[in-house]
């Protein structure tokens, strides 16, 4: 056995041990290292203890009733999912491993996710600095599989949500307010962006499963429809956060601008409040699905002389439209002291300021919702009755339905079946709850 092995002396050798950074110099090695016996005798034992786990037959029970996973947790989870490779590459299969649960964590096993005109966007990298490979979703609704031995707030088998973000600093005056979503350090987003160690990638809902800290995870109200209400997670509490926000009331004008994903769900909300609700669309064809939504009035703002019945007439508008337009005609159809809100995101146009100053109304911008405004969301929306209108689609088909989306083929938003993602040794045990394709 080589003496390079062994110190040289006994002081020596007590004074490397009490050094700072003794670990990181050349290692002690025990009797029987060279000849390999420690590593033998290590390896024996190890065959011994996973042949008695083998033969124990309440091994595997105890394992299904105690679902808290230690803060010691090894395992990295390994993930089916649908990912962008590159910028403006079809989604394709794709395997991550998600990282090991922490203490304050909940392992959810998905159920649907919604498809967002912003998972497009991102995929395509036309926001600029994304992050491939990229799995997009944030819409997204499953069920508790395991939680950390430190969560309280829920329990394996809960249905539960989780939206556009996973984590924020927690310490701002935003993140203390519950608005998370404008969080001073930048929150972090459930895909395309990174956990606050910053280097750890983020991915979202096209996916088998997915770990989040328990306090950005929604619990889904008794029920509520739960393929339909994915796309509450970003398409309601887009619209129903400047709604509550600006103080819009029963009985008051409000009009919606656009009639797509984000605009069907703030007729929902504007109807279920009392407002007399007007839809603002250039296309006519879209009169019929507004009046059954629930609006009372719909114009076609293509028409020359549309601001000739609108004019100074609503206290509220909700601008849902991402493509570049002109605000000022809306803005002259606002009432004095009247708000206008956008809440998608159009390229630059000219802003007038006769129409803001003339009538000392005001244009706005909203984002997303916090923590317990979108759990507030939700309970409204359980107890209204009120959900997106769907198409459900197997995650084989998201290529064909992003370009669907593109030509607004659809009403009004894709959820995907997640189930159609995992082979029939990796389905999800137990029934899954209401649903609108049950209904």
């Amino acid at each position: 056995m080589p003496t390079a092995c062994w110190p040289t002396c006994t002081l020596a050798h007590t004074s490397r041990r009490r050094r700072v950074g003794w670990r990181n110099r050349e290692r002690w090695r025990p009797p029987g290292w060279w000849t390999g016996t420690t590593r033998s005798l290590r390896n024996q034992r190890i065959r011994q203890e996973a042949a008695r786990r083998r033969n124990d037959p309440t091994h595997g029970e105890r394992r299904e009733r105690s679902p808290h996973l230690p803060r010691s947790h090894p395992v990295l989870i390994r993930t089916h999912a649908y990912a962008a490779i590159g910028p403006g590459s079809p989604l394709q299969p794709f395997e991550l491993d998600r990282r090991r649960p922490g203490s304050h964590d909940v392992l959810i096993d998905i159920l649907f996710c919604g498809v967002c005109h912003s998972d497009i966007h991102q995929a395509r990298d036309e926001w600029g600095g994304a992050v491939f490979p990229m799995v997009p979703g944030h819409e997204i609704i499953g069920r508790v599989a395991s939680i950390g031995d430190e969560v309280r707030r829920w329990t394996v088998g809960d249905t539960v949500g989780v939206g556009v973000f996973v984590d924020s600093c927690r310490e701002c005056e935003a993140c203390v307010a519950g608005e998370e979503q404008y969080c001073e350090r930048g929150m972090s987003p459930t895909y395309n962006g990174y956990a606050r160690d910053g280097t750890t990638p983020n991915h979202g809902g096209y996916s088998e499963r997915i770990v989040v800290d328990e306090s950005y995870v929604l619990s889904m109200p008794p029920g509520i429809t739960l393929d339909a209400a994915a796309p509450l997670l970003c398409a309601g509490i887009t619209t129903y956060s400047p709604i509550r926000h600006f103080g819009v009331r029963a009985g008051e004008q409000a009009a919606v601008v656009g009639l797509g994903g984000l605009g069907h769900m703030a007729v929902k909300f504007l109807e279920a409040l009392g407002t007399q609700v007007t839809v603002l669309s250039h296309s006519p064809a879209k009169r019929e699905d507004a009046i059954r939504l629930g609006a009372d009035d719909f114009v076609v703002t293509s028409e020359a002389d549309w601001l000739a019945s609108c004019d100074g007439r609503f206290d509220f508008i909700i601008d849902t439209v991402s493509a570049t337009h002109d605000y000022n005609s809306y803005l002259r159809a606002l009432r004095r002291d009247g708000t206008m809100v956008l809440v998608g995101l159009p390229g630059p146009s000219p802003l007038e300021a006769g129409p803001l100053v003339n009538g000392r109304r005001r244009l706005a911008g909203s984002m997303i919702g916090g923590i317990r405004e979108t759990q507030e969301m939700l309970d409204f929306c359980a107890e209204h009755q009120i959900a997106s209108d769907i198409e459900v689609i197997p995650i084989q088909q998201i290529n064909d339905a992003y370009e669907r989306t593109l030509r607004s083929d659809v009403r009004y938003r894709f959820v995907i079946d997640i189930e159609s993602l995992r082979g029939p040794d990796r389905r999800v045990a137990g029934p899954v709850a209401d649903t609108a394709a049950a209904r």
